[in-house]
């Protein structure tokens, strides 16, 4: 069945377009071939990160942030005070999980790709595994307007037997209560998968390690 949408929708899902095109992922290509310092690399990622930032003056990945996510093992340690394309890529990953995902759960999905991929000159590396990945971006992005789309009319018909002058806050309180449902769902079945994969041995860490480090 198709969705009929009206003007309201039709601005708004526009306007969530250009978002999405504005937060488009960093090309490996755009990521310089030399090694970076750790100052090279915040700039790098800040540039590139932009249009993800809610507030102007808000940092996306600090040295200290850098030096944390080395000290928890999420990247291997530098070469020289340098980093390496492939830390670049690694660190892109954890800016995704990082604002869902407990640093112990990223642990336990990206440091066995890291273990098998990082510097690998005999067969797959960080970047095809990247590549591979960002590579539905694309087609991930018309799903998730047409699905954005579809729960913005449903908000827009709430409340219709409420004050008219609470129509504008109920409505996007109704959005915000579906986006929200629909993040906790997908952080729980991520959660779930990372637990079954320690149960299985698949990440190199048991669920009761996972526990004793939360």
């Amino acid at each position: 069945m198709s969705l009929v949408y009206d003007e309201t929708v039709k601005k708004f899902l526009e306007t969530l377009l250009g978002d999405l095109k504005s937060i488009d992922y960093v090309r490996p290509q755009d990521i310089p071939n030399i090694d970076l310092y750790m100052d090279q690399i915040t700039t790098f990622m800040d540039e590139q990160l932009e249009a993800c930032k809610r507030h102007e003056d808000d940092k996306l990945l600090t040295k200290t942030m850098i030096n944390n996510y080395a000290k928890n093992n999420l990247i291997p340690p530098p070469e020289k005070k340098k980093y390496s394309k492939e830390h670049v890529l690694t660190l892109i990953f954890i800016y995704y999980f990082k604002n869902i995902l407990s640093i112990s759960d990223i642990q336990s999905i990206l440091n066995p790709i890291t273990d098998r991929y990082f510097g690998n000159t005999d067969g797959p590396n960080m970047q095809d595994v990247y590549n591979e990945v960002f590579s539905l971006e694309q087609a991930e992005s018309q799903k998730l307007l047409k699905d954005l789309g579809k729960k913005y009319n449903i908000a827009n018909a709430t409340f219709s037997d409420f004050p008219e002058e609470d129509q504008q806050l109920l409505h996007s309180f109704s959005f915000i209560c579906q986006l929200s449902y629909d993040v906790y769902v997908k952080k729980m079945i991520i959660e779930r998968m990372i637990d079954d994969l320690n149960a299985k041995g698949i990440t190199g860490k048991s669920t009761k390690e996972q526990k004793k480090e939360l």
